[in-house]
C-alpha cells in the first residue's frame, strides 16, 4: 500500500522523528534520482556512491528544507552537488576500471536476440562516452533539460544557478556534444 502523504509532509515527519517517511520518500524517488546519478556520473559504481552520499546528505540535513521548492528539485540538487564533487575528487585519481570478466563479453552480446536492442545499447553507451568528455556543469545541465525533462528553471534550482547560466551550459556543452556524436547522424543529414 502506498503513503498517503505528500513529500513535503514526509519530509516533515522524518525530521520530527518517523523511522519510516525518509524510506518511503526514497522509494517513490529512487528511480528518477539514479537515471539522474548514472547519467552524470556515466559509471554505475559512481554513480551509486554518489546517490548514497547525496541521501545521507539529505538525510543529515532534512531540517533545513524551507519548502521553498518541491522535494524533488530539492533532492536532485543534493544529488547533482553529490555527482560534481565525487567527479571533482576522481579528477585527481583518474584510472581506468578493468572489466569484471572481459572473456565474458562476447558471451553476454550474444544473447541480445534484436538488432534494436544492440543498436540501443550502442547509442546508450555513445552518449554517455560523449557526455564524460564534456564539462560536469555542463554535462549536469544537459542532463537535467534535455535527458530528463526538467524545465530550464527547475535545472537552474536545482543546480543553484542562474537560468540564463542553465541555458549557456547546456548550448556550449550541445555545441561540444555535436562532434563527438557526429557519427551516429544517418548520411546526408548535413552537419
Amino acid at each position: 500500500m502506498t503513503d498517503p502523504r505528500d513529500d513535503t509532509t514526509l519530509l516533515k515527519d522524518h525530521v520530527a522523528g518517523d523511522p519510516h517517511a525518509f524510506e518511503v520518500l526514497l522509494a517513490r524517488h529512487r528511480d528518477r534520482l539514479w537515471a539522474v546519478a548514472l547519467r552524470t556520473m556515466r559509471n554505475p559504481e559512481d554513480a551509486a556512491d554518489a546517490l548514497q552520499e547525496a541521501y545521507i546528505s539529505a538525510f543529515r540535513r532534512a531540517h533545513t528544507f524551507r519548502g521553498d521548492a518541491k522535494f524533488t528539485t530539492w533532492m536532485h540538487r543534493i544529488v547533482v552537488n553529490a555527482c560534481l564533487d565525487r567527479i571533482r575528487r576522481n579528477k585527481a585519481r583518474s584510472t581506468d576500471p578493468l572489466p569484471e570478466q572481459p572473456d565474458r563479453l562476447a558471451e553476454l552480446t550474444a544473447t541480445s536476440n534484436t538488432q534494436d536492442a544492440i543498436d540501443a545499447k550502442e547509442t546508450h553507451t555513445d552518449v554517455l562516452n560523449a557526455l564524460s568528455r564534456i564539462n560536469p556543469d555542463q554535462r549536469a545541465a544537459i542532463v537535467l533539460v534535455d535527458m530528463e525533462g526538467y524545465s530550464v528553471e527547475e535545472a537552474a534550482t536545482i543546480l543553484g544557478c542562474a537560468t540564463g547560466t542553465v541555458k549557456s551550459r547546456c548550448a556550449r556543452g550541445r555545441a561540444k556534444l555535436v562532434p563527438l556524436l557526429q557519427h551516429m547522424r544517418p548520411a546526408g543529414t548535413g552537419r
